[in-house]
């Protein structure tokens, strides 16, 4: 039997706060550079943070449960490249029909689907033509993590080999892994930003620097039992822990605390909280809030009324979102897929 935790609640939560970050920055009205950084470097930060470490613990379960190495990528290709394929190509074959410039580019405009395509849109993240004159040109400025996770998934299959060679010292390498991963991120990011450059700061942000929030996520996948077990232990550890981690000198524990007090929302006693009761809209929701965003700010729709902006960007987003599960994400679910499961037991109930 299925134990139940609230995962699919955090990922909505997660996407939820990405969504609000952006949707409040992008049109770049009345917001202070201290709040800009609160919104993208501390709050939109460390929901993408916990999409990782989320990631983490429930991807290493899929490769657990999977047959071979082929059924888990199979699986994984299915979860993820379909909607990705189709929020890359609606955007491109938008600028296509309504922006000239793209239909006069089309060098440019290729370019950005074949780089978009294959994860690589920090080398085109732009559509000729397209948001030009907004404060952000980018395209989908939140691709960016989705290249990351690609990266993992491709990753998992070897470490897993590894740690099931190492036995009892297993988590000697995923420690050495988490070390690795803080010391890349934090000291390339400190560097960078000393010296001004961009180029550094954003590599800190890349795979090895995220690791150790995969790492986290990896050993609350081991270590299930015993957080659900002792969840407000778990849950106390995470708060204190998070809170204290935005010391700089304490930052190196946070992905282990935002783990802890995922464990402990996830899998305490109480109600499930079905946030995906009819359907896991997350994804959808985090891979097109960006365009639509940024699609809002292009019609005006901002300058008319900024409450007027968010709105329609919200129920865009939703809609989008709405659509992606219905027609792109659930029909290319594997076969042994949960949702898929579950929605025939429901229609099963309802019959």
């Amino acid at each position: 039997m299925r134990q139940t935790n609230r995962y699919d609640l955090l990922r909505f939560v997660f996407a939820a706060i990405v969504f609000g970050c952006h949707v409040i920055v992008l049109p770049g009205f009345g917001i202070s550079p201290e709040m800009e950084y609160f919104f993208l470097e501390t709050l939109g930060r460390v929901a993408i943070q916990g999409f990782f470490v989320i990631s983490g613990a429930l991807v290493l379960g899929s490769l657990e449960r999977s047959s071979s190495v082929a059924s888990y990528a199979a699986k994984r290709t299915r979860r993820l490249y379909p909607a990705y394929f189709v929020i890359v190509m609606t955007c491109a074959i938008a600028a296509l029909i309504l922006v000239p410039e793209a239909r006069d580019d089309l060098a440019t405009t290729a370019k950005y689907i074949g780089y978009n395509l294959v994860f690589l849109n920090f080398l085109q993240p732009e559509l000729p033509g397209v948001f030009e004159g907004q404060r952000f040109t980018a395209v989908n400025g939140a691709l960016w993590t989705v290249k990351i996770e690609v990266m993992f998934y491709m990753v998992l299959p070897i470490l897993v080999w590894m740690l099931n060679r190492l036995g009892k010292f297993r988590f000697v390498l995923l420690g050495l892994i988490y070390i690795a991963s803080e010391v890349w991120r934090i000291g390339l990011e400190h560097y960078g930003m000393a010296n001004g450059s961009g180029m550094i700061v954003q590599l800190s942000r890349q795979l090895p620097g995220q690791m150790s929030f995969f790492v986290a996520g990896m050993l609350l996948w081991e270590f299930r039992d015993i957080a659900r077990k002792r969840w407000a232990i778990v849950a106390l550890i995470g708060v204190v822990g998070l809170a204290a981690s935005y010391l700089p000198a304490l930052e190196p524990i946070r992905a282990l605390t935002l783990a802890c007090l995922i464990a402990a929302i996830a899998l305490s006693p109480g109600p499930e909280l079905n946030a995906a009761r009819f359907g896991d809209f997350s994804y959808g929701m985090y891979g097109a809030h960006f365009p639509v965003t940024q699609t809002v700010i292009a019609l005006g729709l901002f300058q008319t009324s900024m409450a007027l902006g968010y709105v329609v960007s919200a129920i865009a987003t939703m809609i989008a979102a709405i659509l992606l599960w219905n027609f792109v994400e659930k029909p290319f679910l594997h076969k042994g897929n949960w949702y898929l499961r579950k929605s025939k037991e429901d229609e099963q109930a309802a019959g």
